[in-house]
């Protein structure tokens, strides 16, 4: 069940490495904070105008944990939080490791189903799931109803006596289990990750080298709380830093830059696809209308290097490209300060990251490979999408674990990324990587979007096609005269075909295989 580990390197002596910020718990930092600036902005909901400083967050969290150690919560245990995204949810997440347990977030958009099986798996102490969520969903576990915070009846409402919580900073150490995410979108049957609190730790310092966030900066985030990235990106350096986050239900592209003016957002948590829409249609959003906004970041999946310039160019909003895993929070980050268009970056501070040949051995600069990951930011466990764990932690500070992902370093430590193992293009014996030929195919003006495939072919065993969104005037015949003046031969696409959109998952990554079922069923 284990993935094949490629040669291990001797073990390391020490799992926690030198901290830019020493490790303290949550429950250590929030009395800090709210004890040094209790009526600072902690959180805000923009959408509902729900605010809590860090005063009212210290006593919301204090009150859940209190309530989920009256339902028998104890340090260990899991919490399944089951929501929308909402402030709510946040302090649920909080309160899970006031008590020392593991804070275990779902969005509701997994199919029913699916997320029984999860909790089935993982089997929490506590369930608790939003009132408009009909349940229950872990027949003999607890499961116990929330409102709003404000609302009068309800789980946030009921007395509870905080002497019942471990002292702060004694409620969980740095290699307690953390949290456990779900990794898929909401039609596959997930997999999870487990991760400790150093390792999300270790990714949180790691965040904050990439950007150089400090305690005054103002966080906006709309992604779903339930993945890695917004965690790690938000969530982790807001309990380091105690720094102000701003959370949205979801995405608006017509609200965005209102947001940034009225909120004065500093940072903005981005993917390629929210940056993308901003590009096609654009918010007449003129030069100093969000003036204090001056970092975007962008992860979850690849960016094209036109795009991030483009974007740059039209807002004059700073785009920093990171690059991550499941298995290993961020590999790779474009710092504030040192950064390349169309590059993931170099290689995280406290990521040990290797790409390697078939062999097993480093690849030298500039010759291409498979990503490979180990150390104490990576998780710890993950969990099949049939239920069944691999514990990674007798291998995962020892062993180099394969993510899936070819990649490219440069003599300057940059990192750009190829794409997925599974995706190259074999042609000729030759192995191609498709994002190469997305980036060349995208640069041409009639294209918005563009993801090529292998596809069977009787002489090269594979020949290249090219599934592309047009935008308005586009033709076949132009953009193949571009590709072969912009591709070598060997790499030139021969068909393009045209779609309304692309198949992508939830994090907006491409989904190379749905397109190659489309090409085998128009084939048939």
């Amino acid at each position: 069940l284990r993935r094949q580990p490629v040669p291990a390197a001797p073990a390391r002596r020490s799992v926690t490495p030198p901290l830019d910020i020493p490790f303290r718990t949550l429950g250590a930092a929030f009395r800090d904070f709210a004890e040094r600036h209790p009526r600072k902005t902690a959180v805000r909901a923009v959408d509902r105008g729900v605010s809590l400083d860090f005063a009212a967050l210290l006593h919301a969290v204090e009150r859940s944990a209190a309530r989920m150690a009256a339902f028998g919560v104890k340090r260990n245990d899991r919490v399944a939080i089951l929501s929308g995204e909402c402030v709510e949810k946040l302090v649920l997440m909080f309160a899970a490791w006031r008590c020392g347990a593991s804070a275990c977030p779902f969005h509701t958009e997994i199919q029913t189903d699916h997320l029984r099986s999860i909790l089935a798996a993982i089997r929490p102490a506590l369930v608790a799931r939003r009132a408009d969520i009909d349940g229950p969903f872990a027949p003999g576990c607890p499961e116990t109803v929330f409102r709003n915070l404000d609302e009068t009846e309800g789980f946030f409402s009921l007395s509870a006596d905080s002497s019942i919580l471990p002292p702060p900073g004694r409620e969980y150490g740095p290699e307690d289990e953390a949290c456990v995410f779900a990794t898929s979108g909401t039609t596959d049957r997930p997999k999870c990750v487990v991760w400790d609190h150093l390792g999300l730790w270790l990714c949180g310092l790691s965040t904050i080298d990439f950007t150089g966030m400090t305690a005054a900066d103002r966080l906006l985030e709309y992604r779903t709380f339930s993945w890695l990235s917004p965690q790690i990106v938000t969530f982790m350096p807001f309990v380091q830093l105690g720094l102000s986050v701003f959370v949205a239900d979801g995405f608006s592209r017509s609200r965005f830059f209102d947001w940034a003016r009225e909120h004065r957002i500093i940072v903005a948590a981005g993917v390629p696809t929210v940056i993308n829409m901003l590009l096609e249609d654009p918010v007449e959003a003129p030069p100093g209308h969000a003036p204090a906004l001056r970092l975007m970041t962008a992860s979850s999946a690849p960016l094209a290097p036109d795009n991030w310039r483009r974007f740059e160019s039209r807002y004059g909003v700073r785009l920093l490209q990171f690059y991550g895993a499941s298995e290993g929070g961020w590999l790779c980050g474009n710092r504030r300060d040192k950064r390349r268009v169309g590059t993931a970056g170099p290689p995280a501070k406290y990521m040990d990251l290797a790409i390697i040949d078939a062999n097993g051995e480093p690849c030298p600069a500039g010759v291409p490979g498979e990503i490979t990951i180990r150390g104490p930011q990576t998780a710890v466990a993950t969990v099949s999408s049939d239920g069944v764990w691999q514990d990674r932690r007798a291998f995962r500070l020892t062993e180099r674990t394969r993510i899936g992902d070819l990649g490219v370093m440069d003599g300057d430590g940059f990192v750009t990324v190829a794409g997925r193992v599974k995706d190259v293009i074999l042609r000729g014996g030759v192995s191609i990587a498709p994002l190469e030929i997305d980036a060349a195919v995208m640069k041409h003006p009639m294209v918005s979007e563009a993801a090529a495939i292998g596809v069977p072919d009787p002489v090269w065993g594979e020949e290249i096609a090219c599934y592309v969104v047009p935008a308005a005037g586009a033709n076949a015949e132009t953009i193949l005269a571009h590709v072969e003046a912009a591709l070598p031969g060997s790499r030139r696409p021969r068909r393009i075909v045209f779609v309304d959109f692309l198949p992508k998952n939830a994090r907006g990554k491409v989904r190379r295989e749905e397109l190659r079922n489309m090409w085998a069923a128009s084939a048939a």
